[in-house]
């Protein structure tokens, strides 16, 4: 057996539980507490030849390296981390409080119950589906969907908040900006819905509000002692240089009987996210400043007599920030619990590693604390969360700290972006499933599916429930969970793999005996999402679930990946009949507006002149829908490069929000390279590709990372999630007319998979044009 030692010591990162090195196929660990900071790394299995991670972006594919050469490799590893983006591993974390992606924090508490209701994020600029989490202890947290009748036509419900009126029902409101910038309202008999709409379904504090076209978004609303309700609300406040203000009819809630305009004097620095408190017979305004989607986002208040001000600034602002490292980035949009005389400020902070938009969030709880003077004081914010308030009954975790084994893992490797501190160097362990840890998610190294995770339990035990949080608790997951004593033969635990019910957790009970335990996901709700989960948790007991359940979805599952060229467009083939598509999708492209053919320094290509372009006759396929994997190829020459034309398309315009767009590009703006509907997480190019000259420009993305090559080589990248819809392929054109190009195209090729590097040259090479 061959075995090697490293001092820790003698490296720039100091690993405060045991590294994860069963993942690279090694056994062994390193735990600087039990071995004296020496760790081993053996491999019975391989006497002298060990494989390591598979690698994602510039480092390739699978390797192969001596023993000699390990060494090095682990070094090496050691002196990347150090210089890559922040993040947090740990056991049993209490922050983030929510598995998922969760925005805009409104806490409440009813009866014995806790309320979370929030921005669903991570889709869309947070257009996921409106739910609500509960709980009854602030630590064990159940996700649900909301019933909830919005008018045709919105897609998202943005920073909700909840009151109970004086006839002791619940009012829902939130902001949407479809239709203008409004604040929408909707009452049931239970905080769970289902909601109905209150004033006619029209909006309960309109855009303009206040002051001429300040939007209305972020209301938050407070019933003050003597029964008034009152609201506070606006976003992009340091524009319109001040916040909104109303006072309401308690008996109907969508009355505005008075208004004010709260000027940005008495609220410096606001953007958005007002949070009103009453705190010994003062009106605090607390609010968000900066920008949401970078770690300038920060939390201030100011102090009143009234309601409606004037205000004062107070001290100690901001009370909330991000902190030194970055592993907490961007806190803010809060929203505050008072349990007897202690308060808690709920509020959202982005993933770790941080997501390309922004708009990946998470929630968190930290004590927020006053002094003597009723000064808030700065927040103490950190990992470890708040303790749990009721732990009675409470079974334990037999799955915390288990050796974990998974089908694959992805690790991310991609340079820094506007949102990130660093080069991201980060890989999605199965032992993150198994950390108790909200921040940290295993991730299969890409959307093909079947994927499986294993569990080592230890010893046999009985298992009575299994409670799985998948990555996207409002999308269901197909899977099936299956017990073994001995890691060889298995028994199913449960079936899911026709499941169409999302939930966080989902809930598994059936009682057996094993010491290992399979989890393998067969199927998603939408097409490309990757097989994720945020923690697994094995239990030889049962407790009571909250009395609610989601209904089945009628969507999906997702279709997936034929790992083929779909569409391969050659001018060397144009005739004067059809011009034939090559790839497995069939049909031909047809010309929209002039057929015209030129020869461009000895290659034969077709002629755009920004009118015409080229629509193959078969639309692309629903394995390019959401976040599928793809690659997209154009040989072309550009006489002028403009701000941004379209090569290739395939996926759809409408309802175009973040992310839910990708086409390739050749131009000089923000979106030069890779469009995605949204300038925050549009691609450039790095460098320019030089007017005037053939070039071949592709794009490759595989579930987590777009890469952008030119000539062969990487050109740009980043780590960035998709939600788009298949529809027309287009070449030359993306839909919208000023995007056409003006240029020349001799092949254009998309296939609903990602090329490696070593792929995208080769390809290079088999589509050059010849020249005559």
């Amino acid at each position: 057996m061959n075995k090697l030692k490293i001092n820790i010591n003698d490296y720039p990162i100091f690993y405060p539980q045991p590294l994860p090195v069963r993942q690279t196929g090694l056994e062994g660990g390193c735990n600087p507490v039990k071995t004296g900071n020496i760790c081993s790394f053996h491999s019975p299995k391989v006497p002298f030849r060990v494989p390591i991670f598979r690698y994602r972006g510039e480092s390739g594919t699978n390797t192969v390296f001596h023993k000699k050469t390990f060494l090095l490799l682990i070094v090496s590893a050691f002196v990347f981390a150090a210089k890559a983006q922040p993040t947090i591993q740990g056991f049993s974390t209490g922050n983030p409080l929510l598995p998922g992606y969760f925005a805009d924090p409104t806490i409440k508490k009813f009866g014995d119950w806790y309320y979370i209701y929030a921005t669903a994020d991570g889709v869309k600029l947070a257009s996921g589906e409106p739910s609500v989490w509960v709980s009854r202890d602030l630590k064990n947290w159940s996700n649900y969907e909301l019933d909830l009748q919005v008018p045709e036509g919105l897609t998202n419900c943005w920073a909700p908040d909840v009151v109970q009126g004086k006839d002791g029902r619940y009012y829902y409101f939130m902001g949407n900006c479809q239709f203008g910038c409004n604040i929408y309202g909707y009452v049931s008999d239970s905080p769970m819905g289902p909601f109905k709409p209150i004033n006619e379904g029209k909006p309960v504090i309109p855009v303009g509000t206040a002051k001429e076209h300040l939007p209305a978004l972020d209301a938050q609303f407070l019933v003050d002692d003597d029964g008034s309700v009152y609201s506070w609300f606006g976003t992009w406040c340091t524009s319109f240089k001040g916040m909104g203000f109303v006072k309401l009819n308690p008996e109907n809630l969508s009355e505005i009987i008075n208004s004010r305009f709260i000027p940005i004097a008495e609220i410096p620095l606001a953007f958005e996210a007002a949070y009103p408190l009453k705190y010994n017979g003062k009106y605090y305004l607390m609010y968000s400043a900066g920008d949401c989607r970078l770690s300038s986002y920060a939390v201030h208040y100011s102090v009143a007599d009234k309601p409606e001000g004037p205000y004062t600034p107070g001290k100690n602002n901001p009370v909330l920030a991000t902190n030194t490292d970055g592993t907490i980035d961007g806190p803010g949009h809060h929203s505050i619990l008072q349990e007897g005389d202690k308060f808690y400020m709920v509020y959202h902070r982005h993933d770790n590693p941080h997501s390309t938009g922004g708009e990946f969030r998470q929630v968190c709880i930290d004590e927020m604390k006053f002094d003597a003077e009723g000064n808030i004081l700065k927040v103490e914010a950190g990992h470890a969360g708040v303790q749990p308030l009721k732990t009675k009954n409470q079974p334990k975790n037999l799955a915390l700290g288990a050796k974990a084994e998974a089908s694959s893992f992805y690790h991310l490797v991609s340079r820094k972006t506007v949102y990130s501190q660093a080069d991201y160097n980060y890989s999605y362990l199965p032992a993150n499933a198994v950390d108790d840890n909200n921040g940290t998610l295993w991730r299969a190294a890409s959307g093909a599916l079947p994927q499986n995770l294993t569990l080592d339990l230890g010893k046999s035990t009985k298992i009575r429930r299994v409670a799985t949080e998948f990555e996207y608790p409002s999308y269901y997951y197909q899977y099936k969970i299956e017990v073994s004593k001995d890691n060889k033969n298995w028994v199913v635990y449960s079936d899911k793999t026709n499941n169409r019910t999302s939930g966080c957790p989902m809930i598994d009970d059936n009682e057996m005996t094993g010491r290992y335990l399979r989890l393998t996901i067969t199927g998603t709700q939408n097409a490309g999402m990757l097989a994720a989960v945020w923690n697994i948790r094995v239990y030889d007991k049962r407790i009571d679930l909250p009395p609610f359940a989601n209904r089945e979805s009628n969507v999906g599952p997702g279709t997936a990946s034929t790992g083929s060229l779909l569409a391969d467009f050659n001018a060397e083939k144009i005739n004067d009949s059809a011009i034939p598509n090559t790839g497995t999708l069939g049909g031909h492209f047809e010309v929209v507006g002039e057929l015209k053919t030129k020869t461009v320094e000895g290659i034969k290509a077709f002629e755009l002149d920004g009118s015409n372009y080229l629509k193959l006759s078969v639309p692309a396929p629903a394995s390019l829908d959401w976040n599928s994997a793809f690659t997209a190829s154009v040989w072309v020459f550009n006489p002028e490069v403009a701000e941004g034309e379209c090569l290739l398309a395939w996926n759809s315009r409408e309802n175009m929000l973040q992310s839910s767009y990708a086409a390739l590009m050749y131009g000089t703006a923000k979106f030069g390279a890779v469009a995605h509907g949204d300038w925050a997480v549009d691609l450039p190019y790095s460098p320019l590709p030089e007017k005037g000259k053939w070039h071949h420009i592709a794009v490759t993305f595989d579930g987590l990372l777009e890469n952008v090559y030119v000539d062969g080589e990487l050109n740009n990248q980043q780590p960035i999630y998709l939600f788009v819809k298949a529809a027309d392929i287009l070449i030359g054109a993306s839909g919208e007319p000023n995007e056409n190009l003006t240029g020349f195209i001799s092949r254009a090729q998309l296939f609903d998979k990602a090329l490696s590097p070593g792929e995208i040259k080769s390809l290079m090479q088999q589509s050059k044009p010849d020249k005559k």
